[in-house]
């Protein structure tokens, strides 16, 4: 088994400074985060849409990374990691972007991983056990404590809403206290904004991709 993705190919014509892989939500697909490629001003780099592997209960056409449990805290659980759908993401996500990376002979130090609500989760998840460029999480949350596997973790761009009923703000302030307890650089915003991306989110992404690539 392995990822379905739409890839968008650098427009300037040269090269690819890198590679940016965009995870989506829970109940989204590859289309989602994939409609934000014509407002982001990276047309330097290579950016990579994953489709989750598990469809969603409820949409016919959503997917997702994993199943969330009735009245799901987002606070996250050391058991949550170990659960079998969550560890098959886990691994199809680690095989995608060392595939990917490696076809378009990008060095895994030239990846940059993000990810919306869910695929935030999975971005932090998967983003402490490589060696990548940095990590994304907008409208995020921890669905288990990080268990890095990298003497020093990747710069991490955390962006949330104030507003959010979704994910609740805790949920990112507790991203963020994990990562600086563990030594990462976090870059962390909050917006008045609900459970969404809006310009300025697009904004942040574009400054943290050209800093760090």
């Amino acid at each position: 088994m392995s990822l379905e993705s739409i890839q968008v190919l650098p427009t300037s014509g040269q090269p690819a400074k890198g590679l940016v892989i965009l995870l989506h939500g829970w109940g989204a697909n590859l289309e989602d985060l994939l409609g934000l490629a014509e407002y982001l001003d990276l047309s330097d780099y290579q950016l990579a849409f994953p489709n989750a592997p598990f469809p969603h209960p409820f949409n016919p056409v959503g997917r997702m990374w994993y199943d969330l449990p009735d009245n799901y805290s987002f606070l996250g659980s050391p058991e949550f990691g170990d659960r079998p759908d969550v560890t098959k993401s886990r691994q199809l996500l680690l095989d995608f972007i060392t595939a990917t990376a490696e076809q378009n002979s990008t060095p895994l130090d030239k990846v940059i991983l993000g990810g919306f609500s869910q695929g935030g989760a999975m971005t932090l998840d998967v983003g402490v056990r490589l060696p990548i460029a940095g990590l994304m999480i907008l409208s995020g949350y921890l669905h288990s404590p990080l268990q890095p596997q990298l003497p020093e973790l990747p710069p991490t761009l955390i962006v949330h809403g104030t507003q959010d009923m979704v994910v609740p703000l805790m949920a990112a302030r507790q991203t963020r206290d994990q990562l600086q307890q563990l030594g990462a650089e976090v870059q962390y915003h909050e917006y008045v904004m609900g459970h969404e991306i809006q310009p300025v989110v697009l904004k942040e992404l574009q400054t943290f991709v050209k800093e760090n690539l």
